[in-house]
């Protein structure tokens, strides 16, 4: 299974973006998928995940109330929308899977997931 990550860019404060993580060669339906975020000399750190039948999802207290993490499981494919966001929410940003099929475990850690997409840029400008 491929992961691939989209919809980053450039965007105010106060504005909104959703991301894209399309699974591809595989099906991600017994895994659990997240995001993580990396800033410029920082570590990469948890956003969100969603277990494999959307009934448990998960969020940094960061984002909790402006992030919402969704998936589509006839396209294979995650969203992250993100709302009202700030400066410091500036950060490249990666999907992850990780095989969970009972899916009720709070999984955070990086080293936690299986599968990683390429990172994409989202930017907030002040």
């Amino acid at each position: 299974v491929q992961l691939q990550a989209s919809g980053g860019g450039l965007v105010q404060a106060g504005g909104s973006l959703r991301l894209s993580c399309a699974a591809s060669s595989g099906t991600i339906g017994s895994y659990r998928t997240g995001w993580f975020r990396q800033a410029p000399g920082k570590e990469r750190e948890f956003v969100a995940a969603i277990n494999w039948n959307g009934g448990n999802t998960d969020y940094a207290d960061s984002v909790q109330g402006r992030f919402s993490i969704s998936r589509d499981y006839a396209k294979s494919t995650m969203y992250l929308q993100m709302n009202s966001l700030k400066r410091e929410d500036t950060a490249v940003y990666y999907c992850a899977a990780k095989r969970d099929p009972y899916g009720t475990t709070r999984y955070v850690r990086p080293v936690e997931y299986d599968l990683w997409g390429q990172g994409t840029l989202v930017t907030v400008s002040s």
